[in-house]
Formats: C-alpha cells, structure tokens, sequence
C-alpha cells in the first residue's frame, strides 16, 4: 500500500503502525468476559464453513471501511457496522484515538479493493463462536497485516476485533540460473584422450626419413 504523505519506503518502519481493538478489552462490570484471542487459540477451533468470496467480502469491507473513517476521520459507519458487543466496548473516539497514527501518516489502504488477501490463519470458528482469521495483502513499498475477529448476529457476521499493522515488503532478485549439467558432461569429453582400440588411421601415416613403406600386392 503506499502513502500518500510522501516519505516513501521509510515511513513503514518509521510509524510502526499497530491498532488492535477487541470488544473484550472493556467489558461491562458484571458481564461475563469473552476471551482474548490468545485464549481463543489455545481451544479447539473448527474451520469455518464459508467460502473464498465469502471471506473476501468480510476482510476488504472491513478494511476499506477503515480506509474511509481514516479519511473523514468519522469512525461512527465503522462502530455501526460492527457486532453489538464491540459497539458496547469502543465510542467513536476511542476506535479514533487507537487509529490515530494511520490518519495522521494519510495511509492509503485502498488498495486492498484490487489486491489479494494471503491468508496466513485460515478463516476458523473459535470456541466461544467467533470467526478468526488473519492474513496481510503484499505490496510495495509496505504491506498491510491484519488479523480480524467476527461475531454472528441474526446470520451475518459482524465485527468483533480488528488488528492492523503495516511492516516493510522488500522484493528479492531471483538467484542466477546454474548451467545444465549436459553442457558440462560435454565439454569433459572434449579433453579426455579416447578410449579403448587405437584408431585404424595410424596406418595410413606417411614412412619417415629411413623407413620403407610396404611392398604392394
């Protein structure tokens, strides 16, 4: 993804932008504390039934969702579209507050409408019945990570937690290719003296000083 600020490869390392949001980071007082994602991973999670279109429309609706409260720096579409537990846990200003380093630095985030997601948790159901994936979208010269939890509510999946940060995507040159073997097989057999019976040609020299060639028949 780039940015739009300006600075260029460096401001990737130089922001270090994290932001994680969790509808269990405040829970009511009384409520019963849903678990940390941590948490989560140590259970018995199950894959989740739902297909690759599927899990494309949640991560770049989230995430372009994002893009735009960075933009207007309005949060509110982004808490409205999310599960009521997170709604509950995070106001418009705190999700503001957390996000705050990305729209200052103007990060652009949207490219992920056109680019492919690479999962690296595939989308899996944990044991209190969140959707948890995570994954990041290549690019240069930074790629976006995320790691996205979501809550069902009257049969759609809803946000619960969103994590996102942006590292470095340094491309590499491919290695040189290395000669074919046949080629050096052959270039051997050209300096090895050959084998087995001398050929019939030393016959046919010329006799030198001293010497009588054969009689004919």
């Amino acid at each position: 993804m780039k940015n739009r600020s300006g600075a260029g490869p460096k401001l990737a390392g130089a922001v270090s932008l994290a932001a994680f949001i969790i509808a269990a980071s405040t829970a009511p007082v009384g409520a019963q504390p849903r678990p940390s994602i941590q948490t989560q991973q140590q259970a018995a999670p199950q894959p989740a039934q739902i297909d690759r279109n599927g899990v494309l429309i949640l991560i770049r609706s989230t995430l372009l969702a994002l893009h735009e409260a960075n933009e207007t720096g309005n949060y509110t579409v982004l808490r409205d579209l999310s599960a009521p537990g997170f709604r509950d846990a995070n106001t418009a200003a705190r999700i503001g507050e957390i996000f705050a380093s990305q729209r200052t630095q103007k990060l652009d985030l949207s490219g992920v409408a056109v680019l492919d997601p690479q999962l690296t948790l595939l989308p899996q159901i944990e044991a209190n019945g969140l959707l948890h994936m995570a994954g990041f979208f290549p690019s240069v010269p930074s790629q976006v990570n995320f790691e996205l939890l979501y809550a069902p509510v009257d049969g759609r999946w809803r946000l619960f937690g969103i994590s996102v940060n942006v590292g470095s995507s340094t491309p590499t040159a491919p290695s040189p290719p290395q000669p074919p073997p046949a080629a050096q097989v052959s270039q051997q057999k050209q300096v090895e003296p050959p084998k087995g019976k001398p050929a019939a040609a030393t016959r046919a020299t010329k006799p030198s000083a001293g010497e009588a060639a054969p009689a004919g028949p």
